[in-house]
């Protein structure tokens, strides 16, 4: 683990040192060409790795601002093709389009909004309908294009599919697609954050405030470590999400506690992180052109992705409502039953 953890870290250091100047959030041709000749592209769903290797892909390159779909690609769009044997292609970014539908005259009609990533590689669709998930490959003929607060591609499309040309699977799939989108996003998050973090502590180092480093103030110092908490409680969370995926699949009850607990943690400590990554910053870290935005706005953006904060802690605490117990909801992960 720890090479592929200093592989993924020289694979994501240098790609940001090329596009530095520029901050660009358009898709990293030569980032996508790197991960793939260093089979890192399809991990998960290509069978070579589990969910912690996978991990350590996913919160190293968000370390590093990458700017290609590498969730969407391995973790849903390959994994959910896969499900029912939709033809992909073998090579190449993949993302996922989640939405619902409507069956008229056999036609799938709706439309896939807020689709990351749309013009970049192949759109996998999953169009859910009351008692089906139908997954097709879409070329979509307009996309209305758009971002997120980070700047990464978003786009919307109406779909009109033939029902018979679109695999059909079980609603529930639907559920674990989201699972790990959202479990995804959470690894992801703490990545970012750990970045912004670094950036910080690396700036109050080196800024000058009446003759003393801004690190030698003790306000500072206790904004730093407010800020270590908040992420620490975070990455507990993330690791027990990716410790459940690893041991049980993304398709147990152990995962879909643990991701849930996982969006509530790691969604409350992005508002504080962020806030006082820019409060030490100071003017300077509002700028685009700043390397802090690259990973706040990227924290700020996917917290939403796959479901929200205060979705998730509604579902959380109707879970501990339900259990036979508690008190056994709080202490640990349930299984079955």
């Amino acid at each position: 683990m720890d090479e592929l953890t200093q592989l993924v870290d020289d694979i994501g250091r240098r790609s940001f040192d090329a596009r530095r100047h520029g901050m660009a959030e358009d898709f990293d041709e030569t980032l996508w060409r790197t991960l793939e000749d260093t089979g890192l592209s399809r991990l998960s769903s290509s069978g070579d790795a589990g969910a912690a290797e996978v991990a350590v892909v996913l919160s190293g390159l968000a370390r590093h601002a990458g700017a290609v779909p590498i969730a969407e690609t391995d973790l849903l769009a390959a994994w959910l093709a896969a499900e029912e044997d939709v033809p992909v292609p073998g090579t190449g970014p993949l993302t996922v389009a989640l939405a619902e539908a409507e069956v008229v005259d056999r036609r799938l009609i709706g439309t896939a909004a807020d689709v990351p990533w749309p013009r970049c590689g192949t759109v996998v669709l999953a169009a859910r309908t009351r008692d089906e998930l139908h997954v097709a490959v879409v070329e979509p003929s307009q996309i209305t294009d758009g971002h997120n607060l980070a700047g990464e591609p978003r786009g919307s499309f109406a779909f009109d599919v033939a029902v018979d040309g679109a695999a059909r699977l079980d609603p529930t799939v639907a559920d674990e697609l989201i699972r790990r989108g959202a479990w995804a996003r959470c690894v992801q998050i703490v990545g970012a954050m750990d970045a912004a973090a670094a950036w910080t502590v690396a700036h109050t180092r080196e800024r000058q405030q009446f003759g003393r480093p801004l690190a030698a103030f003790q306000a500072v110092q206790h904004s730093l470590a407010a800020m270590a908490g908040e992420i620490e409680r975070a990455r507990a969370a993330a690791a027990l999400a990716i410790a459940a995926a690893t041991d049980h699949g993304f398709d147990s009850d152990q995962a879909d506690y643990a991701v849930t607990v996982a969006k509530v943690s790691v969604g409350r400590a992005v508002e504080p992180v962020t806030t006082i990554a820019h409060q030490l910053h100071g003017a300077i870290g509002v700028t685009r052109e700043y390397r802090l935005w690259l990973a706040t706005m990227r924290a700020r953006s996917w917290i939403d992705d796959f479901g929200s904060t205060a979705h998730y802690a509604r579902r959380l605490g109707r879970m501990t409502l339900a259990a036979a117990d508690p008190w056994d909801v709080v202490v640990s992960c349930p299984g079955p039953g």
